[in-house]
């Protein structure tokens, strides 16, 4: 038996519930890789607040690639005005832009595998239903069809679980990354709100 046929078999067993369960599995580990990788990117340390503060100064641009720093730096030089109010309070947009990207999908990914045992909780009465339905009709006489009705309720439970404790898992891992990636943000505009300050005090004192 082929793996692909053995994974039909294993979801035509599982009953009603296991094509959503398959299709809610699918969605939700897109979702988790895409953050997964988004994050990683962001996280990547090869632009300093020091270094961030240089590029900010100097009005260049950070090369492509150099993590949520450089993403800060250049949001506020594509909309930079030389207006001292109006350049601080982009830094505060840009941080709070940042911020949020972070966060995003992650609300979503929980969702989804919060439902993954409500799911399999579903085809576990679905099952048992049809388990009390054959004893209502055969008795005992029938032992395939109730083991049938059984295995079904067992099943949907065990692939919600499966989707469940993953899902959450790195839910809560991408979660704290994004947490930890907020706070450098965080600090890295309050170092760089400080650099926009003493950059346009000094050209006003030229």
């Amino acid at each position: 038996m082929t793996l692909l046929a053995a994974i039909q078999e294993h979801l035509a067993a599982g009953g009603a519930v296991m094509p959503p369960l398959a299709v809610l599995s699918a969605v939700m580990w897109a979702l988790i890789l895409e953050r997964f990788f988004f994050l990683r990117r962001m996280g990547r340390r090869s632009l300093t607040r020091s270094g961030a503060g240089r590029l900010l100064k100097a009005g260049a641009r950070p090369a492509e690639g150099m993590g949520a720093l450089a993403h800060l730096v250049s949001y506020v030089l594509d909309r930079r005005t030389r207006d001292p109010e109006t350049d601080q309070y982009l830094l505060d947009e840009a941080v709070l832009v940042l911020s949020r990207e972070f966060d995003r999908r992650l609300s979503l990914i929980g969702a989804l595998a919060a439902a993954a045992p409500l799911l399999g909780l579903l085809g576990t009465v679905l099952g048992m239903i049809g388990a009390f339905e054959t004893l209502s009709a055969y008795g005992t006489g029938n032992a395939r069809a109730l083991a049938g009705s059984v295995s079904e309720a067992l099943l949907s439970t065990q692939a919600g679980l499966l989707v469940a404790i993953p899902g959450l898992t790195m839910k809560n891992h991408l979660s704290r990354r994004a947490y930890d990636l907020k706070r450098r943000v965080s600090a890295a505009g309050i170092y760089l709100s400080r650099v926009l300050s003493e950059s346009q005090t000094r050209g006003a004192v030229a």
